[in-house]
Formats: C-alpha cells, sequence, structure tokens
C-alpha cells in the first residue's frame, strides 16, 4: 500500500472516529440539556399560575380540581389520577399532596431545595416539587428530531472535509518522498549528483536538504576520485617512462652507461618513491590511521627551529626569511614530526613561488584560546577563487607548470590532512599579484 493511501485512511478513520465520538456526546448532551430545559420552563409556568390561584383565593382549598390537567389522564374507572405535582409549605410541610405524597408530611431536605418557589404578593407562599420530568410534546420530538438531523449532515461535511484536507495532506507529504526515491534510485544508478526540491522548513524540508549537499558531496567525491585517478596515472608515467627509456637506452646501446645517465635513473627513481610516500601518508590519514604522537610543544621555539633550518635555503635564492613570534608561551599538542612535514610543505611551495628578491613572513599568535600560525609570501599569488583549492590533490593554479617546477601536487594536502588530525584547520587567502597567506589554527593546550 502507497504511503498517500495510508495517510487518507488514517486522516479519514481519525476523522470518522472523532466526529462519531462528537455526534454521540453532542445527542446526548442535547437530550439531556433539552429535557432540563423544558423541565425548568414548565416549572416556572405551573409555580406563576398556582401564585396568581394563591393571590386569588388565599389559600390552597379547591386546587387538585383546578390543576387536574397537570395530572395523568382518569384511569378505566373514571378516578382521576394525582396531581403530578406537590406544593410544601416554607417549613417543608406538604400542604398540597401529589402523586406519592401525603398531606401534612415532611418532605426530605433535598427535596426541598430542589423545589421551586410559589410567590404571591411579593411573598413565598410554598414550594413547587415535581418529582419527574414532564413529558415531552409532538413540537419538542420534532425539535430535537431535526437538531440530531442537523448534527448528522454537520458530521458528514465534516467527515468530507476531513478527506479533502487528508488527500491534500497526503500529496504534500508523499511528493517529495517520491522525489527523494526516483533521485535514490537514479544515483543507485550511477546518476550521481541528483537534486530535488526543497519546498518547505520542516523535517522532510530538511531531508531534502541534507540529500541534496549527500548528492553533491558524493558527485564531488566521485569526481575527485576519478581525477585522483588520472592525475596519479599521470605522475607515475613520467618518471617510470624516463627510467624505462634510458634503462632500455643504455641496453639497446644507443645511450652510453655514464654517471649522468645514470643519475638521471636514479633522480627519477627518488621523485617516484617520494610520489608513493606521500601517497601512502594521504590514505593512511584518509583512512585514520596515520600515526601521531602528541605531546606539548612551545610553538614559538618550535617555529623558530624551523626558521632557522630554512633561512640558507631562502637566502641562497636572496630570498628574506622572516619570524614574527607570539608574545609569551604558545603551547600546543603536536607531533613535532609531522607538524614539520606540514610547515615544510607550505615553506617548500613560498620558497618554489615567491621571486628573487621577495619576501616570506612566519608570525604565531594567540586568538580566542587558539593559536594561529601565518606563512605569507610576496609572489604572484592566485585568484581568490582558487585560493580554496590550493589544499585539493594534485591541483595547480597554473596548469602550465612543469612537474619539475610545481612538484607533485601533494604537498598541500598532505598538510591539510595532518592539520585536522591535530584538530586544527587550514586555509589560504589570496590575491592575483598580491601574494599568498597560509593560515593554520591549532587549539592551544
Amino acid at each position: 500500500m502507497k504511503l498517500s493511501l495510508k495517510l487518507i485512511l488514517a486522516f479519514l478513520l481519525i476523522s470518522i472516529f472523532s466526529t462519531g465520538i462528537v455526534v454521540a456526546s453532542s445527542r446526548i448532551l442535547s437530550d439531556r440539556e433539552f429535557d432540563r430545559f423544558i423541565n425548568d420552563r414548565y416549572t416556572a409556568e405551573l409555580a406563576e399560575e398556582l401564585g396568581r390561584y394563591y393571590e386569588t383565593n388565599g389559600n390552597w382549598r379547591g386546587i387538585e380540581d383546578e390543576f387536574r390537567r397537570y395530572g395523568r389522564e382518569p384511569g378505566w374507572h373514571g378516578e382521576p389520577y394525582p396531581l403530578n405535582f406537590s406544593i410544601a409549605d416554607t417549613n417543608g410541610k406538604i400542604v398540597v399532596a401529589g402523586e406519592g405524597k401525603s398531606a401534612g408530611e415532611t418532605c426530605n431536605q433535598e427535596e426541598f431545595e430542589n423545589g421551586y418557589p410559589i410567590q404571591a404578593d411579593q411573598k413565598t407562599v410554598g414550594i413547587l416539587l415535581i418529582p419527574k420530568s414532564p413529558e415531552r410534546s409532538p413540537l419538542d420530538y420534532e425539535f430535537l428530531r431535526r437538531l440530531n438531523a442537523s448534527v448528522f449532515f454537520s458530521a458528514i461535511a465534516t467527515i468530507l472535509f476531513a478527506l479533502f484536507l487528508a488527500v491534500i495532506l497526503s500529496i504534500s507529504i508523499s511528493r517529495p518522498i517520491r522525489e527523494l526515491t526516483k533521485a535514490t534510485h537514479a544515483m543507485a544508478e550511477g546518476n550521481l549528483g541528483q537534486q530535488v526540491s526543497v519546498r518547505s522548513r520542516d523535517e522532510i524540508g530538511e531531508l531534502a536538504r541534507s540529500f541534496n549537499k549527500m548528492s553533491s558531496d558524493l558527485a564531488r567525491s566521485f569526481n575527485l576520485r576519478k581525477q585522483m585517478t588520472a592525475d596519479i596515472a599521470h605522475e607515475l608515467r613520467t618518471p617510470i617512462a624516463l627510467i624505462l627509456g634510458h634503462a632500455e637506452g643504455v641496453k639497446d646501446g644507443v645511450l652510453q652507461p655514464t654517471r649522468e645517465n645514470f643519475e638521471i635513473v636514479r633522480e627519477e627513481a627518488e621523485r617516484l618513491e617520494h610520489l608513493i610516500n606521500d601517497l601512502r601518508t594521504l590514505s593512511l590519514a584518509d583512512a585514520g590511521e596515520l600515526f601521531v604522537e602528541f605531546q606539548p610543544v612551545d610553538v614559538n621555539s618550535f617555529m623558530s627551529d624551523v626558521h632557522a633550518h630554512y633561512l640558507t635555503l631562502f637566502n641562497q635564492k636572496r630570498i628574506t626569511l622572516d619570524l614574527e613570534p607570539g608574545a609569551g608561551i604558545l603551547r600546543a599538542n603536536l607531533d613535532p614530526g609531522r607538524f614539520a612535514q606540514v610547515l615544510n610543505n607550505i615553506l617548500d611551495n613560498a620558497l618554489r613561488y615567491t621571486p628573487e628578491g621577495g619576501s616570506v613572513r612566519m608570525k604565531t599568535q594567540l586568538t580566542e584560546n587558539r593559536i594561529q600560525l601565518t606563512v605569507a609570501d610576496s609572489g604572484e599569488g592566485v585568484p581568490p577563487e582558487e585560493a580554496a583549492h590550493i589544499f585539493d590533490r594534485f591541483y595547480r593554479a597554473d596548469e602550465s607548470r612543469s612537474r619539475d617546477d610545481g612538484g607533485s601536487g601533494l604537498g598541500l594536502a598532505i598538510a591539510k590532512s595532518i592539520v585536522e588530525t591535530h584538530n586544527g584547520r587550514i586555509w589560504a587567502e589570496s590575491e592575483k599579484g598580491g601574494g599568498l597567506k597560509v593560515f593554520i589554527e591549532l587549539p592551544a593546550a
């Protein structure tokens, strides 16, 4: 059974059940209240006539003959039945005996309190006691019949309106679910990147938004995986082709087995080994199996060691390398070896793309209980829209750069994975021609 039909049946059953309860309770209450209304009207009219009788006669003598119409019809032998009411004086003693009562007896307290006072000359001359409600007239029955019919037709109209609302609601609820189902089937068949319309802000709308994000992320991940596979094949093909080419050249006698030729083979083998090690590091980080040994580290002292290590390399290229340590002692839980790899990759990138005579500035500071490290160079930089992608694997802002100049394209991706392993984050800001700034934030110890 479809969800829309289930919802319609559920709404319909609920409406029928609730409407039936309302109709039944309305009928019971209307009958009871109508009887109470008739009784009150009958009692008030009778008490008014009895008051006029007392005003005229000054006593209750002869009242049985005058008010016989309030009793029953005569019996088989013509004897009149007793009155359908009794009258007690203000002390509770019966002065006019009706059905079930005797003159001179005292009525009980409950009957006396529930009695209706009879007024004559603005004085209470008696208490009217009516043991049971008067019988309904044909007009009363007709009124109740019309009232019950109105309630019944109103119930039918309510059920039909509830059915209409059930159809509308079931369509509004099931439609986005059908769209989600269709989109998931399409994704299962390999058509990634499916998107569904978000029509509400409720749980179903939140589900649609989550699905759209999941679909976009999955499509992006799939495309990145495809691109990464192609990039890995390309990166591996170049050194392997050079190694095989030189080896076959030496074997066939085309190339001489000189030191220079063997050095080319060794350098390509080293590049191949370096690429494989980078890929292994990334795979371990993605699987959460990258071994990291945390320990409290003075970040200022750590940055000073890195600065001293790279100072000679930057001086050889006539690039200024400055360090601006933060105030006080900045401690963070780091793996010194892994985090040195992060800064090495960032500084290698800065050294590669900063022109001769330029500068690179390293800085540390404490911001809101987080330690921020900054490496800013004075190179050409990248457009702002590309700054967010420099940490993608095999990404190059300038595709025309050779692999010799641009490296493997994995250094900054490795840096990002290691920083995230340290519960930190890394990002870049840049403008074309305005240099590149790389920021790292780490929780302070």
